[in-house]
């Protein structure tokens, strides 16, 4: 990562059994930090967890969690600052995306990710700032970094729903990060663009969009993505993860409400 210091830092890390939030969770890791993983896979959080204690020393842990759930959340709030013994880190990852065009679109599919990428972010943002505020559980302040989507910011066929979800999430950081300062919470709210990464949900997006028709094959989806981003490349996990550890660090102590794209200038 470099030279970051995470050192005494407590992150909890929703959807960190596998993909980003994996990536992410041994970022923090590697800067110092403790990290709880929150995720719905059991098997997979408790093995990301393992992994973390192998080869960062002991004090991580693992939380099963659904993110559509108030009363979960309080669990995993409490859980984390129980493992850790405190909380000052939040990294609102866990999301889904379901590729339709919109003539097509299900109503339980938009369901889905309007619960998961909506309501599952915004009642992670309320717990964070019920935790880490001065009256809070953790009461130390901190950090929260919800991650949105590259989609937030482009018009790309397949994933408007998804789309509409992630300019949510850019909205309600925003006014989470003004709110954490009138009332003096010290939490800093900041989100995150990634561009598309080659990870199983990446990837999926590519394999979907061939299937609706919007492209001759998945590479030639990836291909028009690249064709996209000045950089020329796709993302890479740690270019997501290292991003997170900086919004989290004392280095981007004076960065709140903002959202960050990690996207090789794709959405600029």
């Amino acid at each position: 990562m470099g030279s970051l210091d995470l050192s005494g830092r407590k992150a909890l890390v929703t959807g960190g059994a596998q993909g980003l939030g994996e990536g992410m969770a041994k970022a923090l890791a590697a800067a110092g930090a403790k990290v709880v993983i929150s995720d719905l896979q059991k098997d997979a959080g408790e093995k990301v967890a393992d992994a973390l204690d192998s080869e960062y020393g002991a004090g991580n842990g693992f939380v099963a969690h659904d993110i559509t759930d108030d009363a979960q959340w309080e669990n995993a709030v409490v859980a984390a600052n129980d493992i850790m013994g405190g909380l000052d880190i939040l990294v609102n990852n866990a999301g889904v995306e379901i590729t339709s065009l919109l003539t097509e679109v299900a109503a339980d599919d938009i369901r889905k990710m309007l619960e998961v990428n909506v309501l599952g972010t915004t009642l992670g943002v309320k717990w964070g700032l019920r935790t880490m505020r001065p009256e809070g559980l953790a009461g130390q302040g901190g950090a929260i970094i919800n991650i949105a989507s590259v989609a937030a910011t482009i018009a790309f066929p397949g994933i408007a729903v998804y789309s509409a979800t992630k300019s949510a999430v850019d909205r309600l950081t925003k006014v989470a990060a003004m709110e954490s300062g009138k009332l003096g919470y010290g939490v800093r709210v900041n989100c995150l663009y990634p561009g598309l990464v080659p990870t199983e949900m990446g990837m999926g997006l590519a394999n979907d969009c061939a299937q609706l028709g919007l492209f001759e094959s998945p590479e030639a989806a990836v291909g028009a993505v690249i064709a996209l981003t000045p950089a020329g490349r796709l993302g890479e996990v740690a270019d997501m993860a290292d991003a997170v550890v900086f919004l989290a660090s004392d280095e981007a102590r004076f960065i709140t409400g903002i959202g960050l794209p990690v996207d090789g200038g794709m959405g600029m």
